[in-house]
């Protein structure tokens, strides 16, 4: 069974930076693309960032030159680097994969919390 974990996020003050990671198990297949969403509370589940399997990235305008996506084919794991945080940034994470043969997973979500 394909199981996505995400790790990493935490208390923060303003300005400073969380690693988020998400490894992918459970399938034969390799990551095809990969993404990170957050949801902060009373709000709607937003795309931040998305990572191809050529590595290509697209970036919601609020995160771009803050927020870093990469990914290691090699352990099936894609990352999120945020750095300059805000406290806008206080949301829980998700990370969301699709797999070669189309399979998808979301992750269990990890929160990241922003104090001003």
């Amino acid at each position: 069974q394909v199981q996505v974990v995400e790790s990493g996020g935490g208390l923060v003050q303003a300005g400073g930076s969380l690693r988020l990671s998400c490894a992918a198990s459970g399938s034969i297949f390799s990551i095809d693309y990969g993404a990170w969403y957050r949801q902060a509370p009373g709000k709607q589940r937003e795309l931040v960032a998305s990572i191809s399997r050529r590595g290509s990235t697209n970036y919601v305008d609020s995160v771009k030159g803050r927020f870093t996506i990469s990914r290691d084919n090699t352990k099936d794991t894609v990352y999120l680097q945020m750095n300059s945080l805000k406290p806008e940034d206080t949301a829980v994470y998700y990370c969301y994969v699709g797999f070669v043969n189309g399979e998808t997973a979301w992750g269990q979500g990890t929160q990241a919390t922003v104090s001003s």
